[in-house]
């Protein structure tokens, strides 16, 4: 999760100093390459303002920010927001304020209202928690998410071997890689290989 998280951050410190804001992050709008390495993907959404202020609603209803759901003028700070949304679907398996209903969802929003199950580092919840603020200018830098601690710490552990074809995998990512409606849940690994024995926070749940 750390791993991913420094390479989204990464794509995103890229793409913010080419004025371009993404507004849709989320599993689905990531690819991983044959190193197990992440590519931002899906730019349907992003747009390129050198003002640096839109509007418009748009993105993934989980991932919206604050400012989005209040009609507010934004920034790409918005992004920010969603890297911690991201951060927080990689160690958990769902995105932090998914609720039965979307008035529900939007009131967790606004409130940051984000419980953190006891499997989150310590690490990875002072992470989150500088990301998913409130006001946007007080979320932590895109420079400083890769300098955090917990990603320092983790983001080269997780890697592919060319030579022994093996992979350390987030076995949540299985999600991003196979389809939600599959019957059976596996990880497909970068050589074509299925794994198995991989648990997530898929398994005991139906399809």
């Amino acid at each position: 999760a750390a791993k991913f998280t420094y390479q989204v951050a990464n794509a995103l410190f890229y793409c913010h100093l080419n004025k371009v804001m993404h507004r849709d992050i989320k599993p689905e709008n990531l690819l991983l390459d044959v190193f197990g390495n992440i590519k931002l993907a899906d730019f349907g959404w992003s747009v390129h303002t050198p003002s640096d202020k839109r509007k418009t609603m748009c993105g993934t209803l989980d991932y919206f920010p604050p400012e989005m759901i209040e009609g507010r003028q934004y920034n790409n700070y918005v992004d920010i927001w969603c890297l911690g949304v991201l951060c927080y679907e990689f160690l958990v398996g769902k995105p932090p304020f998914e609720s039965a209903d979307t008035n529900t969802t939007y009131t967790r929003i606004k409130t940051v209202d984000v419980h953190y199950p006891s499997c989150v580092p310590s690490g990875a919840k002072d992470l989150i928690s500088k990301l998913l603020v409130y006001a946007h200018n007080k979320r932590i830098s895109l420079p400083e998410v890769m300098k955090h601690p917990w990603i320092s710490s983790l983001k080269d552990k997780a890697r592919y071997c060319v030579e022994t074809k093996q992979m350390v995998v987030v076995p949540c990512l299985a999600d991003m890689v196979v389809s939600k409606h599959s019957s059976e849940r596996k990880l497909l690994l970068p050589d074509g290989r299925i794994a198995s024995h991989i648990e997530g926070p898929w398994h005991n749940k139906k399809s």
